[in-house]
C-alpha cells in the first residue's frame, strides 16, 4: 500500500520550550512572550539572549550577552582567506555553508558541556554576519570594513555592508526584522539542525545543515523570489495581468500562502508596516506593489478555490530588505543571521533535552514502494544476459 509523502508534517516529533506557533489564530510565541509584543519592546540581542537563555534576562545578564557578542565580532585569517578564494559569482548561500562549517577547524575546544555550547552560540551569532557582509564586499571588489565595536548588532552589521553608519530608523527597523525571524519552532532548517544534532555532531556542522536546508526556495529562498517577482512586474499596472497569467498556469505566488499559518502570518504583519514605512521614507514603489499583489491573489484564490490565502513572512521582507539598500541574493544569508538564534537554541535543547535521560538519534521510518519480486528480492542477472 502506498503511502503519501506528507513531509512530516503534524507529525509530533519532540518537545520544545523554544518557541509555539498556533496556525489558526495566528500567533508566534517565543519563549511564552508573544512576537508582537517583542518587535514593540524588545531588541534583537536580546530576543537572542532570551531565546538561549529560556526567558528574559536581567540587566546583568542581556550586559554580559552584548559585550560576548561584541567580542566575537571577528573572523580567523584562514576564513577571510577562504572567502577571497570563492569564484565571485558564487551562490552567498554556498559561501555562508561552507565558512560557517570551516569555523569548526578554528575551535579548539573540545568540550560538548552547555556552557561551550553556549559559546558557540554566541560566537555563531556575532560571525555569521560578518561573513555575509565581507562576501557581498569581496565579490564586488570593495575593501573590507571591519566591525564596529560601538554600534549594536543590527546596525553593525548595516555599516560593514555600506560602509557608512546607518540611518538610526532604518537601523531599527531592520533589528526588528531580525526579530521577527530569529525563530519558527520546527520549521525545515531548524528541524535540519536538531536532527544533525541529535548525531552528537557539534553545533558548526548541525548550523550548517541548517543553513542548506534554508537555502531553497521553499524555505528561506522564498523571499529572494518574492524580489525577482517584484522586479519583474516593475509597477503597480502591471500586477493583475501578471497575477492572472500566473494563477492560470497553476504557478505559486511566492510569499502567499503558508504550511502552518491558516490565517495571517503575525510577522507578515508587522513586515507590511515596515515595508509600508521604508516606501514612503525613500519614496519607492515596491510597497504598493506588494500590498496589490497581496489583494489580487486573495481575490483570485478566493474565486478559483474558495478558499482564504494569507501573506507570509516572505512577501513584505522582500521589499523592506530591499528599500534598506540590500541585494536580493542576500535576503536568504539575512535571515541566517538572525535564524541562527533559534537554530542554536535548539540545537542546545537538543543536546541537553530534560524531558528524556538522553537525547534520541531522529530515525523516520519509510514505507518501501519500489520494485518488489518476492520474499527473497528479485534474481541477479549477470550483466551478459541482461536486455
Amino acid at each position: 500500500m502506498e503511502t503519501k509523502n506528507i513531509g512530516l508534517r503534524n507529525i509530533e516529533v519532540a518537545d520544545t520550550k523554544v518557541s509555539s506557533i498556533d496556525g489558526l489564530n495566528g500567533k508566534l510565541i517565543y519563549r511564552g512572550y508573544d512576537i508582537l509584543d517583542l518587535v514593540k519592546k524588545s531588541t534583537f540581542e536580546e530576543t537572542a539572549c532570551m531565546l538561549l537563555n529560556e526567558d528574559l534576562p536581567t540587566k546583568d545578564v542581556l550586559s554580559n550577552f552584548s559585550d560576548r557578542l561584541v567580542a566575537s565580532r571577528e573572523i580567523h585569517e584562514g576564513i577571510e582567506a577562504g572567502l577571497r578564494n570563492f569564484p565571485k559569482n558564487a551562490n552567498p548561500m554556498d559561501v555562508l555553508q561552507s565558512s560557517v562549517a570551516q569555523l569548526a577547524t578554528y575551535d579548539n575546544e573540545k568540550s560538548e558541556d552547555r556552557n561551550a555550547n553556549y559559546r558557540r552560540a554566541i560566537s555563531l551569532i556575532s560571525k555569521i554576519p560578518i561573513i555575509v557582509a565581507y562576501w557581498d564586499r569581496i565579490r564586488k571588489g570593495k575593501e573590507l570594513v571591519k566591525p564596529s565595536k560601538k554600534l549594536g548588532h543590527a546596525e553593525n552589521f548595516l555599516y560593514m555592508l555600506t560602509g557608512s553608519e546607518p540611518d538610526k530608523e532604518f537601523s531599527r527597523i531592520f533589528d526588528i526584522c531580525l526579530i521577527l525571524h530569529a525563530e519558527h519552532s520546527f520549521n525545515a532548517s531548524t528541524f535540519a539542525a536538531r536532527e544533525v544534532s541529535s548525531t552528537r555532531a557539534h553545533m558548526y556542522a548541525a548550523v550548517s545543515a541548517a543553513i542548506g536546508a534554508l537555502s531553497g526556495e521553499l524555505h528561506g529562498g522564498a523571499n529572494f523570489k518574492v524580489m525577482q517577482m517584484l522586479l519583474e512586474i516593475k509597477s503597480e499596472d502591471k500586477v493583475e495581468s501578471w497575477i492572472k497569467e500566473r494563477l492560470s498556469q497553476d504557478k505559486k505566488i511566492m510569499g502567499m500562502g503558508h504550511a502552518v499559518y491558516k490565517t495571517f502570518d503575525p510577522r507578515a504583519e508587522v513586515l507590511r508596516e515596515l515595508s509600508k514605512r521604508l516606501s514612503e521614507k525613500t519614496s519607492q514603489p515596491w510597497y504598493n506593489i506588494t500590498k496589490k499583489i497581496e489583494d489580487l491573489t486573495a481575490e483570485e484564490m478566493k474565486k478559483i478555490k474558495g478558499s482564504d490565502i494569507f501573506p507570509n513572512v516572505d512577501l513584505y521582507s522582500a521589499s523592506a530588505y530591499y528599500m534598506l539598500g540590500i541585494q536580493p541574493d542576500l535576503n536568504t544569508p539575512i535571515f541566517a543571521i538572525s535564524r541562527v538564534a533559534g537554530w542554536t537554541a535548539h540545537i542546545i535543547e537538543e543536546k541537553f533535552a530534560e524531558a528524556a535521560p538522553k537525547p534520541m538519534l531522529y530515525r523516520p521510518k519509510a514505507v518501501y514502494v519500489g520494485k518488489y519480486c518476492g520474499p527473497s528480492g528479485c534474481e541477479y542477472i549477470p550483466l551478459e544476459k541482461r536486455q
